[in-house]
Parts: C-alpha cells; structure tokens; sequence
C-alpha cells in the first residue's frame, strides 16, 4: 500500500517534484528580494528555510485523501481487513516520503545559497528530519476533516497553520542557535515531542474524522 501510495503522490500532479520545486523557487528568489547583504542572509536562512519547507508540505495536503474520496477508494480502503488507523499512518508516510524527505535532502545546498554558517547546517537538517514528520501527521488530520468539502484547501490551510507554529518556532530556533554557537537546548526535545504526539495522535485522529464524512 505504500508503494501505491508513493506512486499515485508523484502522478497526481504534485508529491515530491511540487514540493521540492516550491522549495527551491520561494529558497532561491528570497535574497533577491532581501538584497545581498551576507551577515542578513545567515541571520533570517533558518527561518526562512523553515517557512518554504512548511508551505511545501502544505501544498499536497488536500489531495492526501480527496482524491481517493472522490473515486469511492476510500470507502472501500474503509471496509478492508486493514484498520483505518494504518491506512492514515501509511498515507502520512508516503507523504512524507514524497514531501518531506526531498525537502531534508536539498536543504543544505540550498543552506549554502543564504550563507547559512557551516555549525548551523547539520542542525538544520537534523530540525528537518524531526520536524516534518510532525508537518505530515498534523497535515493528515486537516486533511481527514476536510476530505468531504468542496474546495477545501483554504478551510484546510487556516486549520492546519496555527498548529505547524509550534514546530516552526523550535525547528528555526535549533538552527539559528547553532549558528550563533549556542546549544539548542530544550528546542530540540520540543520539537522531538511534538513529532512524537503527532505521529502518535495523527492517525486516530484523522481515522476518526474520516468516519464522520464516510457516514
């Protein structure tokens, strides 16, 4: 199934090459727009990086279960042998795999371009590989409870941004510490958390909000 669901991410005109492209774009066209003055760069890459990171997991998102809503696959997947419960939690994986990971990938060449200080890129990536995970898990249950909706991206972007804040305030932070020679603190073991209770909370979630719009 996750093979399946790694396919039809990359087919349906998104997953990995949406994302990634989206990446790149808001990454390479920033200091463009914030001018080319290095020390200003490295000071606003974490943040930046963080943010292009989130909005290109977002962008997939509305497609995590509609599509396969709209064709009645879902209600089929609702009435096999597997839990709907696993069925969520492989949907977030391939999302992540499709979204998430090229996103952990391309970061520190493109950390390179906002001259992001070279003991701040490995905690970068370390915060990425944490941290998205959380995007996905959380993503899945705006998703599940807007699977029913017409036109719900917009219902399902203001759901989910409120509760990405978190993970982009602590994912940033570990890597401008880094950069300023700092440990990252309790910054690491809050985003490591927040990764936890999604992943762990996320699928039942989104399971149980799946069945009120199957009824």
């Amino acid at each position: 199934m996750l093979e399946r669901e790694v396919r039809l991410a990359v087919r349906a005109g998104g997953g990995a090459g949406l994302g990634l492209a989206f990446f790149l774009i808001v990454t390479l066209l920033a200091p463009l727009g914030i001018g080319p003055d290095q020390t200003l760069l490295a000071q606003v890459a974490p943040g930046l990086l963080w943010v292009a990171a989130l909005l290109a997991c977002l962008l997939s998102l509305d497609r995590l279960f509609q599509a396969d809503h709209e064709d009645g696959t879902l209600d089929i997947l609702a009435l096999s042998p597997l839990p709907l419960e696993g069925i969520v939690a492989v949907k977030m994986m391939a999302h992540w795999v499709t979204t998430g990971l090229p996103l952990v990938i391309a970061a520190p060449v493109l950390a390179l371009t906002l001259n992001m200080p070279d003991a701040a890129q490995p905690m970068l990536i370390l915060g990425l590989a944490i941290g998205t995970p959380a995007l996905s898990a959380i993503g899945a249950v705006g998703a599940a409870i807007t699977v029913g909706l017409r036109r719900g991206g917009l219902l399902l972007s203001l759901l989910v941004l409120p509760l990405y804040v978190p993970t982009l305030i602590f994912g940033a932070q570990i890597a401008s510490r880094a950069g300023d020679g700092v440990e990252a603190g309790a910054s690491l073991p809050f985003l490591a958390g927040i990764s936890l209770l999604s992943l762990s909370a996320g699928p039942f979630v989104a399971a149980a909000a799946l069945r009120v719009n199957l009824r």
